[in-house]
């Protein structure tokens, strides 16, 4: 599960860049740049997640060895 995970963090961040390079910086609040900005901001959503989903399963790993 932790590879899986971090290969879907891998993917995010690749995504961040992208679309960081389909932005056109001289003229940013353009309409053409919401897409890209739309982009960034689910593909950081979405390695905050995943890094949330990350350390609960760490949390529930140090549950499970208590009990």
């Amino acid at each position: 599960m932790k590879i899986f995970t971090n290969i879907l963090v891998f993917l995010a961040a690749a995504l961040v860049i992208f679309n960081i390079t389909q932005l056109d910086f001289s003229n940013l609040f353009k309409e053409d740049n919401a897409v890209a900005f739309i982009g960034i901001a689910a593909s950081c959503c979405a390695i905050l997640i995943l890094i949330i989903f990350r350390l609960s399963k760490k949390i529930e790993d140090k549950m499970n060895d208590k009990l």
